[in-house]
């Protein structure tokens, strides 16, 4: 029996990209029981008054990224959330490919290879490091399209109210809670915009400094001043 599925769409300011998303979910997503559910964290509900389809769940919430997949998770219904940035699409076979992993009880959660929407080579380079970084910790980050089980989401109590590092933080727990972590061979495709607007290296360096300093132990409330923290 397939499982059902929640898709939370956490937006700030995407009022332009938002019904290509939900469309594309929508296609991939037939044949599946979906539900789509966006938490805006503009408190004029900017993104979520331009959406065209009267199905969608939609959420206000203070802004942040972890607060707002914890407000869709919390209305959501299906057996399985899916954590789905903006600018980030989900394989053609997305759906097909977790209902395989969910099937095997082992398994309470995963999420996809990364995939970078442009020609260039250095996001092959960017990619494949991504590949081995993932498969050797088990810890995938937010733009590769987090899915877990909503029992085993709930048991956790959902992502730590932080202000950065969020993703990190949950895989962290999950992972150290026995749970095997699926990373399905499969690539989301996320768009290159936060590396060309800005600079490639930097933000490579920078994220990887980051993610290191937290690995260290610095508190995200420190780290966050050196993020770009508007996400679009």
């Amino acid at each position: 029996m397939k499982p059902s599925f929640s898709i939370i769409i956490p937006v700030l300011h995407e009022s332009s990209i938002i019904n290509q998303t939900i469309e594309h979910i929508r296609r991939i997503g037939s044949g599946f029981d979906c539900e789509i559910i966006v938490v805006d964290g503009d408190k004029e509900g900017g993104t979520i008054n331009s959406i065209k389809h009267n199905d969608v769940v939609k959420i206000v919430s203070p802004s942040g990224r972890g607060i707002q997949m914890n407000k869709g998770a919390s209305a959501a219904k299906g057996d399985v959330l899916l954590f789905l940035h903006t600018d980030t699409e989900l394989p053609e076979e997305g759906f097909d490919g977790i209902s395989s992993v969910i099937s095997n009880r082992e398994y309470m959660g995963g999420a996809f290879d990364l995939g970078i929407e442009s020609g260039r080579w250095i996001f092959r380079l960017i990619e494949k490091l991504v590949f081995v970084r993932t498969r050797a910790t088990r810890i995938p980050y937010g733009d590769q399209a987090i899915f877990i089980r909503r029992e085993c989401f709930e048991t956790l109590k959902g992502f730590k109210d932080i202000p950065i590092m969020e993703d990190v933080e949950f895989m962290q727990r999950l992972k150290k809670s026995g749970y095997k972590i699926s990373i399905i061979p499969q690539k989301v495709k996320t768009s290159s915009r936060r590396w060309e607007r800005e600079g490639i290296l930097y933000c490579t360096v920078r994220n990887w400094v980051l993610i290191s300093l937290y690995s260290m132990g610095v508190k995200p409330e420190k780290l966050v001043k050196f993020y770009y923290r508007d996400w679009e």
